[in-house]
């Protein structure tokens, strides 16, 4: 049954699941519902060409594409479509308050390096090999 949709049994995918779901809720709740000043203030240089409503879309978005990848079963190209979504909102992030604590909003620092941070931790987890099955494990005695 190949690309079935089943509960997450291997920790790239868990990762996804988790993630994805808390990237869709920021995207939700903490961009389109109530975006905070900090946020808004640090994201000026992009917001200025798109409104941060549809950068929050983009959050959901992801976020939903990264769950959906996350539960299909036996799926690479759909886990990795899944990272890159998880990847590109945070990376997108940490480069736009990277920019703003260069130039007009040092306060950014911090945020620039929480999200550069984030974007590189999933980099690194997209390159991890799942376990390989307790069957097929090697046997310590």
């Amino acid at each position: 049954m190949r690309g079935a949709v089943r509960r997450p049994r291997s920790p790239r995918r868990a990762f996804l699941v988790t993630i994805g779901l808390g990237w869709a809720g920021y995207g939700g709740i903490g961009i389109i519902g109530n975006p905070r000043y900090g946020t808004s203030r640090g994201l000026a240089g992009l917001t200025q060409h798109v409104p941060l409503n549809v950068f929050g879309w983009m959050w959901v978005a992801c976020g939903v594409l990264a769950v959906v990848a996350g539960l299909l079963a036996a799926c690479p190209r759909w886990q990795a479509a899944g990272f890159v979504a998880l990847a590109t909102p945070a990376a997108l992030w940490g480069a736009a308050f990277t920019g703003a604590a260069v130039t007009s909003y040092p306060q950014a620092a911090g945020s620039a390096c929480g999200w550069a941070a984030f974007a590189l931790g999933i980099l690194w987890v997209s390159g991890m090999e799942d376990p390989l099955p307790s069957h097929l494990r090697k046997r310590y005695r």
